[in-house]
């Protein structure tokens, strides 16, 4: 396989990055219309969330390029799998000696799907083309099991699969259904019998997956976010999933903690611990923190007030052995 990458300008002036793989199954292109926040410089990643509002043409158009999309999704090297276990063997040693839990992943499945043909033309595909993105979907998934193997041969006790794109906002029920769910219960199994735990993040349009969600049998259900995602209803998820699955967030990490006021943080994490406590929750900012400004890191400190004058209604800290037999 071979590529190349090169620049022009827009007729309005901007700057617009290509790229184009030449493989024994065809060409891909992508072009990329930049902005001041590119982050990437004068490179145009494979697949990133930056490309995708950015995109003049995305990766994947139609059923042509997947001869050649197939020469792009290759399995890991023997380099590259000697160099995560290398790495993985360290995380071991410093999980073990704290007595945390060592995660892995990422897992993909739809992310990855929106990636190559872009959010909006993907939904489109779903209702005009079903069969082609059942296509692509097995294609991803057989791709992503390799890659799954590696990690789950390094004795990982979580393993994580990113869905934020798998909610309904970007999914009827029914393609779920038929296509997501068989080859989320795969993934789901695989590292059942590997010995690890399977954890699925998705931020929103969580109502309408559940029953899909147990009958794939994940185990930790990532992103609860009350405020920021639609079908987010946190007293209807721990009504439906009950004890089965472990259920991980509580709290928006980009609008209560970060914009919030000291009384909407502590209000937000005592209704969090409320509602989804005291098991089979783990209590954390839903997605991550990521503004570093004083204004977080006093909110952050607020959080963890909050929880140690609450944190008996989430039950006690368990070691990790407990959570990896629960």
């Amino acid at each position: 396989m071979q590529w190349r990458s090169w620049q022009d300008t827009g007729a309005n002036g901007t700057r617009i990055l290509h790229r184009e793989f030449h493989t024994p199954g065809g060409d891909l292109s992508a072009s990329i219309q930049i902005t001041d926040d590119w982050p990437y410089g004068d490179q145009i990643p494979f697949v990133a969330d930056h490309c995708v509002p950015r995109a003049l043409r995305q990766v994947v158009t139609g059923r042509a390029d997947l001869p050649a999309l197939a020469h792009l999704l290759v399995p890991p090297t023997s380099e590259d799998i000697a160099a995560f276990l290398k790495e993985a063997e360290r995380a071991r040693a410093f999980a073990d000696d704290r007595g945390v839990l060592l995660a892995g992943g990422w897992g993909v499945g739809a992310d990855m799907l929106n990636w190559l043909c872009g959010m909006e033309q993907l939904m489109i595909l779903t209702q005009a083309d079903p069969d082609l993105v059942a296509d692509l979907f097995e294609m991803v998934h057989l791709w992503n099991k390799r890659r799954m193997e590696v990690v789950l041969s390094a004795g990982v006790d979580l393993y994580i699969r990113r869905a934020w794109y798998e909610g309904c906002d970007f999914i009827p029920r029914k393609f779920y259904r038929e296509v997501v769910l068989p080859r989320l219960k795969a993934d789901a199994d695989l590292a059942h019998e590997k010995g690890a735990k399977f954890g699925y993040i998705c931020s929103s349009g969580l109502l309408p997956m559940l029953d899909h969600y147990l009958a794939a049998g994940i185990d930790v259900l990532i992103g609860l976010d009350p405020v920021q995602g639609t079908g987010t209803n946190l007293q209807e998820i721990k009504a439906k999933t009950g004890d089965r699955i472990c259920l991980w967030g509580g709290v928006s990490g980009a609008i209560t903690v970060e914009m919030g006021t000291e009384a909407e943080v502590r209000s937000a994490l005592r209704q969090a611990l409320r509602t989804l406590g005291p098991q089979g929750f783990i209590l954390s900012p839903v997605d991550n923190i990521t503004v570093d400004v004083p204004k977080t890191w006093s909110n952050l400190e607020v959080f963890r007030e909050e929880w140690r004058l609450h944190r008996g209604q989430c039950g006690s800290i368990r070691p990790r052995e407990e959570f990896l037999s629960a």
